[in-house]
């Protein structure tokens, strides 16, 4: 009728803060030709897996368990090992999950370790058909995101299906906060989306408060009630004999740029330590190889593990680019230095060896794990080391003296035990969200 009002759903749909949205989803729509041609190019590169193609574009590869769904994301291997212990809580209060994460090593570590009612997949591309086609199938009840994953087109399409959304584990830097905010309108809108966010820390929940989320609550950790790494202790014990007496130390979650500054600390530690073991960890396996070549390179024996090579008498550095094994290597060493910290790559989660009683070293950027990290370092379980020539100054002080490396373990196994009790707080907070979705539903 002339001169009727536009209803408040019209006007809402021709909001100038939708406009950047609307843009980002129709190229999504566009995009599947170019999404297709890098998924294939990550294919050869090892970085996804052909077989499970479809996943990333929405389509399952198992059946929808029956009853009620919750869909769980991590991005990847840390992320999926804190959320692990929830999902196990959400299965035991009845209900199903489809966990999914974005890489091909987080596929092979939760192998073997989801409760009954949970099933794999990967993640599909924040396109909205994706996003679509999977939503369509799984119909979760409740979608929670861990730490730090806001990708526009999924959180538009759960809002339209009036999904909840809850962010678990919550984490937002200043910096990341701060570039939200260059654009308000855009940020208010987007995180408006977001039903609950439990974030890790003061500060970051300080920090999505400021970009839009207006349910905002401090939970803690997950990282913290992280189960102890599994180790086959058969494996083990044989890892034990053929190191023998040797000085033995474990650079882990090792990145471009790091493994040649782990073998340079390790050509000076030698110098002093007849015998030195160097154990490199790659984060990513894929790079065995090319960690092999930067070793031999540098004259050293090397022996690595995927390819069943035997550690020695003779050998300088062995290389552990296997999955899952992270546990029995924390165990072998009385030092670690935990990788993406000399590179300005945010800093890998010390809690596995923390856990395990070991001394930590890490490099002086460590961003993405600030919180626990400053309490490590309070406490004495873990030092910063700048560069090859304090990463060997440390690591042969240690060796040198065992006691204090058993003292540096001890406080870092004490921080980790003190720290627990996240995974109960987020079941707690959730149980609203889950009270909607229907208990008991499986």
């Amino acid at each position: 009728m002339a001169g009727a009002r536009p209803s408040q759903a019209s006007k809402r749909r021709f909001a100038p803060e939708d406009i950047p949205f609307a843009i980002y989803e129709g190229l999504g729509r566009l995009a599947g030709p170019l999404l297709g041609f890098l998924h294939g190019r990550r294919v050869a590169q090892g970085k996804e897996d052909a077989d499970r193609r479809g996943e990333r574009f929405g389509v399952a590869s198992q059946p929808r368990p029956e009853g009620s769904l919750v869909w769980v994301h991590a991005a990847s291997v840390g992320e999926m090992n804190a959320i692990l212990p929830v999902v196990h809580g959400l299965c035991e209060l009845g209900h199903s999950v489809v966990l999914t994460t974005g890489t091909i090593t987080s596929a092979e570590a939760v192998k073997d370790r989801l409760p009954p009612g949970a099933v794999h997949q990967f993640v599909p591309y924040d396109a909205r058909p994706g996003i679509e086609r999977f939503l369509d199938h799984w119909r979760p009840k409740l979608a929670v995101v861990v730490e730090s994953e806001i990708w526009p087109a999924t959180i538009r399409s759960l809002k339209r299906r009036a999904i909840p959304l809850v962010i678990v584990n919550g984490r937002m830097s200043p910096k990341s906060a701060a570039g939200w905010l260059k654009v308000p309108r855009v940020a208010k809108h987007l995180f408006a989306g977001i039903d609950l966010c439990l974030a890790r820390s003061e500060e970051d929940a300080e920090n999505y408060r400021r970009v839009g989320v207006r349910n905002v609550e401090m939970a803690g950790d997950l990282k913290f009630d992280g189960s102890l790494p599994e180790a086959d202790l058969q494996a083990l014990e044989r890892f034990k004999a053929a190191i023998g007496d040797r000085p033995v130390w474990l650079a882990a979650s090792t990145h471009p740029g790091e493994d040649e500054q782990v073998i340079a600390a390790h050509g000076m530690i030698a110098a002093g330590h007849s015998g030195l073991l160097t154990l490199i960890a790659p984060r990513h396996p894929v790079r065995g190889d090319a960690v092999r070549t930067i070793v031999e390179e540098a004259g050293l024996i090397v022996a690595q593990r995927s390819r069943n090579e035997p550690l020695t008498s003779r050998t300088d550095v062995y290389l552990a680019d296997t999955i899952g094994e992270m546990g029995l290597f924390f165990r072998l060493a009385p030092v670690v230095f935990m990788g993406a910290s000399l590179m300005p790559l945010g800093g890998h989660n010390p809690l596995e060896p923390a856990q395990c009683g070991t001394a930590i070293l890490t490099g002086p950027s460590f961003p993405n794990q600030k919180e626990v990290y400053d309490r490590l370092i309070a406490e004495g379980g873990a030092v910063v080391v700048n560069g090859p020539d304090e990463l060997a100054r440390e690591v042969s002080h240690l060796i040198f003296e065992p006691e204090d490396a058993r003292k540096r373990g001890a406080a870092a196994e004490r921080v980790a035990l003190e720290g627990k009790g996240a995974v109960k707080r987020t079941l707690d907070a959730l149980r609203p969200f889950l009270r909607l979705a229907g208990d008991g539903g499986r």
